[in-house]
């Protein structure tokens, strides 16, 4: 094993072990010390992976900020602007099914601890960038603009929208909500119209 494949799994132990605590417990009540015993760790290794608690939740958070940046980077520029980023945020989010259960489980503690709202806001800001950032490039306009700022805060709603909503349905998969509200979205929500 190499030494970025055993990073990655002492990564992935790390990770596993603060979400089964901060799900039995609640995040507030473990330490990042009770977190890397868990995992057989140092609190230094934990630390090394994770420089808070919050980003044990979050996991390789980097890495899919990356992944739908390059999805938007390659993106048809012939294809409309806000179907090329409801797509991009499907295709990001499309887990295996052996990954559902370890999301379910991050997804509910991202979305309903307290504790972590706050650094919520910063993961958000940085989706929010990527996007906007596209919608700068396709549309000649400063990534600080308005309209960039307000699709990149509007799309990530409807992303988490969907998220939420599939925490509660354990019968339809999470790349249907995603889809549904992407076209609500893009449609300028067509349900309403009837």
């Amino acid at each position: 094993m190499t030494s970025t494949e055993q990073g990655e799994a002492v990564r992935a132990r790390v990770e596993r072990a603060a979400l089964d605590l901060f799900t039995l417990r609640g995040f507030d009540a473990v330490t990042a010390d009770e977190v890397a015993d868990a995992a057989g760790i140092s609190r230094r290794t934990f630390f090394r992976h994770h420089p808070t608690k919050a980003d044990a939740v979050w996991g390789d958070f980097a890495r899919h900020v990356a992944r739908l940046d390059e999805l938007l980077r390659g993106a048809d520029d012939s294809a409309p602007v806000l179907a090329t980023i409801c797509s991009a945020y499907v295709d990001v989010n499309d887990y295996g099914p052996e990954d559902l259960p370890v999301l379910r489980q991050r997804m509910r503690l991202i979305l309903t601890e307290p504790a972590l709202q706050a650094h919520s806001q910063l993961r958000y800001a940085e989706i929010d960038r990527v996007v906007a950032e596209h919608v700068a490039r396709r549309t000649g306009r400063s990534p600080t603009d308005l309209l960039p700022r307000l699709v990149g805060a509007s799309t990530r709603a409807a992303a988490m929208t969907a998220f939420a909503v599939w925490l509660t349905d354990d019968h339809d998969p999470l790349r249907g909500h995603l889809t549904r509200a992407f076209d609500e979205l893009t449609g300028g929500f067509p349900s309403l119209s009837g």
